[in-house]
């Protein structure tokens, strides 16, 4: 078997990353491709819920080092699955007491070891509105000037993991109603 292709992407809470991660799938199934899709803080809740913890939201506000020790074990999980593609999504970053923590430290890319990255955004006005309207989780209440800096932060926490990987770096406009383009850009960018 070859070995198994992991790619990151990374997006803002609503970016939109999860949609298109769904449409990549659908489309890559229609391919008879391999894929498996793994959210990083669902992997990291699962290990923290052996800890005591009872939301997803309460990730990010664990001390940092509590949030580093997560990451690691998370890595390891995920790092360990040989399907041909497995698709890794997560945040560049989450916002903490302490400050913006990085989602990607080098301690989680040594270990996951990614091919590529791809970067979900939207202008920031859709970013806000696609938050306003999502009743699934426990949003802080933000603001586009905000949005802007968290779109500006996951830019630079990106640079610096493609210069630490040497893998690619693909950054994806995903507006609305583009979704399916959005994600056959993606597939194209990633070799499939």
């Amino acid at each position: 078997m070859a070995e198994s292709k992991k790619v990151v992407i990374v997006g803002i809470p609503g970016a939109g990353k999860t949609t298109l991660v769904s449409k990549m799938v659908e489309i890559l199934k229609t391919k008879n491709k391999s894929v498996s899709v793994h959210s990083f803080g669902t992997v990291m809740f699962e290990e923290a819920k052996k800890l005591g913890i009872e939301n997803r939201d309460e990730l990010r506000k664990l001390a940092v080092d509590e949030q580093k020790q997560l990451q690691t074990m998370a890595a390891k999980k995920i790092s360990g699955i040989q399907d041909d593609l497995v698709i890794i999504d997560t945040h560049a970053f989450i916002s903490t007491k302490e400050g913006f923590y990085p989602g990607l430290p080098y301690h989680v890319l040594e270990v996951l070891k990614p091919a590529n990255f791809v970067a979900v955004s939207a202008r920031p006005e859709e970013i806000y509105n696609r938050r306003m309207k999502d009743n699934t989780r426990n949003r802080d209440i933000i603001s586009i000037d905000q949005i802007k800096k968290e779109l500006a932060v996951q830019d630079s926490m990106l640079s610096s993991c493609v210069v630490l990987t040497g893998s690619p770096l693909k950054s994806i406009m995903n507006t609305e109603g583009k979704v399916e383009e959005a994600a056959l850009e993606v597939i194209n960018a990633i070799g499939l």
